[in-house]
């Protein structure tokens, strides 16, 4: 059996996870430094041997043996090494794979993959032997030729689900902020997922606070003031301020036109988007994308 060891802080090359749905790898790394934030597109399930810091949505954990941790493409997440290792599994999967089976919605509502849950779990040495076993097998069917793989990947995942729930997840939570820093936090998330763009038939649907405090069920005079204590900006500006940075991507990145980029970030007419441009960022979107 050939496996693959990647770099598990680097996320893993995803050709694979895109062209059928999920990518199992092994990894055996040395890493560590500071923790950056970023945007995925896929759940993970992680069986790793470590010491490290999880930062998860708006709270951050201690882990140190082996463990399982748990991640959604809805909340941001990142870690630091304690350690000078990190060895262990890694399991990427996508939507779409999971509804091919109906298996997704079971996933979405699970506590393990839901914002707000612990998705950390600390394993004992039976709990770990099995769950590698389960990682092994999905490592052997995905570099196998059976046709029928996938189903078995799938019934793998739900194990291993399954498992987790069977044990108390870790309440070594170094610090668990005020209600309006996880509001702020679902915030910040539900914003940073509008994006990127990817067409300018498929525009930005959330550019207002209310349109935010809508999708929160929550009132908006609420939000402002939770956004703005916890960040020391407005909700207005965080919008503001992203949708501009997108508008540089895509001039900076894209051969899309002023219009195009206009309607895919959600502006009725081009001027709008003009002036919208020119107040935040001091200039016309002409001109940035000629600089």
């Amino acid at each position: 059996m050939n496996q693959q060891v990647v770099n598990p802080i680097n996320e893993a090359n995803t050709v694979n996870l895109k062209l059928r749905g999920f990518n199992v790898y092994q990894f055996d790394a040395t890493e560590s430094g500071a923790p950056t934030y970023n945007r995925r597109d896929f759940y993970k399930i992680v069986l790793s041997t470590s010491h490290m810091l999880i930062h998860y949505a708006d709270q951050s954990m201690e882990v140190k043996g082996t463990f399982l941790f748990f991640s959604n493409p809805h909340v941001p997440y990142s870690v630091e090494l304690l350690s000078p290792t990190h060895t262990g599994y890694s399991c990427l999967f996508n939507e779409t794979f999971l509804q091919v089976a109906g298996r997704l919605e079971s996933i979405q509502q699970s506590p393990l993959f839901k914002i707000g849950a612990r998705p950390v779990f600390v394993l004992n040495q039976g709990q770990q032997a099995f769950l590698e076993s389960l990682f092994e097998k999905m490592l052997q069917e995905q570099d196998g030729d059976y046709p029928f793989k996938d189903e078995l990947v799938r019934n793998y995942i739900q194990l291993v689900v399954h498992e987790a729930l069977k044990i108390q997840p870790s309440d070594k939570v170094i610090k668990n902020k005020s209600a309006a820093s996880r509001i702020a936090a679902l915030f910040l998330d539900l914003l940073e997922r509008q994006f990127p763009i990817e067409a300018p038939q498929r525009p930005l649907t959330l550019r207002t606070a209310q349109d935010y405090a809508n999708r929160l069920s929550i009132h908006v005079n609420h939000l402002n003031r939770a956004v703005k204590t916890t960040t020391g900006k407005s909700t207005t500006t965080h919008i503001a301020e992203r949708i501009v940075g997108e508008a540089k991507a895509l001039l900076q990145h894209t051969n899309w036109s002023i219009a195009e980029i206009a309607y895919g970030l959600g502006f009725d007419y081009p001027t709008h988007f003009n002036n919208y441009f020119k107040r935040v960022a001091d200039q016309v979107p002409n001109a940035y994308r000629k600089q």
